[in-house]
C-alpha cells in the first residue's frame, strides 16, 4: 500500500512539473520575436527594430517618424541609454479576429539612462516623467554617476497570420486614444 501511495504522489508531481515546463508554441513565437525585437533596440539596430513593429501602427505614426523617435531615444548623445535583464510575465493565448491573431504579452527589462550630460532643470524634467511614466518606487537617481535605472513592466499586443512571425504595438492606457485605429475593439478592452 506504502508502495502505491509513493508511486502515485511520484507520478503526480512529476506529471505537474511536466506541465509547468511544458512551454506553449505561440509562447514560444512571441518570446522569441520579442527578444529579437528588444535586441535590436539594445544594439542599436533601429531600422530592424522597426520591422518588428506592427505594419497597421505606421497609419496612427508614420514609418519613418517612428524610425527618428527610436534613434533620439536609443542613439542621442545627450542621454546614454542601456537596456538589459529582459523577461516575460503573461502571454495571453492568441485569439483570431479578422483574419489576425491577437495576443497580450507582459515583457519587463531594466533600462539604464546616463544624463550627466544633461543640466539640473533638465535632469529634474526627465525624473518627473520616468517617475511618471514608470512608478516611484521603479525610478533609481544614482547622482555620482548621473544614470537613472528604471524597472520597466510593460505590455505589448503580439500580431501574427501565421502565429510564426509576430509583430508588436506598446500597449498602454496613455497610448489607447491612437491604438483605436490600429487594434480591435475586443483587444483595446483589454488595455
Amino acid at each position: 500500500m506504502k508502495t502505491k501511495s509513493l508511486l502515485f504522489v511520484f507520478v503526480l508531481i512529476s506529471s505537474l512539473m511536466f506541465a509547468q515546463t511544458k512551454q506553449n508554441p505561440d509562447d514560444t513565437a512571441i518570446k522569441k520575436s520579442l527578444t529579437y525585437f528588444m535586441n535590436s533596440v539594445m544594439n542599436k539596430k533601429i531600422d530592424q527594430a522597426v520591422g518588428y513593429i506592427y505594419p497597421k501602427f505606421f497609419t496612427v505614426v508614420p514609418k519613418e517618424q517612428m524610425t527618428q523617435i527610436l534613434n533620439m531615444t536609443y542613439n542621442n548623445p545627450f542621454m546614454k541609454i542601456e537596456v538589459s535583464n529582459l523577461k516575460f510575465g503573461n502571454i495571453e493565448k492568441p485569439e483570431l479576429i479578422n483574419g489576425e491573431y491577437f495576443s497580450i504579452a507582459q515583457y519587463y527589462f531594466t533600462m539604464k539612462c546616463n544624463m550627466s550630460s544633461l543640466n539640473d532643470e533638465m535632469k529634474k524634467q526627465v525624473n518627473t516623467m520616468l517617475e511618471k511614466r514608470y512608478g516611484k518606487n521603479n525610478v533609481k537617481y544614482l547622482s555620482k554617476e548621473g544614470i537613472y535605472t528604471i524597472n520597466t513592466n510593460m505590455k505589448a499586443c503580439a500580431v501574427s497570420k501565421d502565429r510564426k512571425n509576430w509583430k508588436f504595438v506598446i500597449v498602454e492606457k496613455e497610448y489607447k486614444p491612437q491604438l483605436v485605429k490600429v487594434l480591435p475593439k475586443k483587444v483595446l478592452d483589454k488595455i
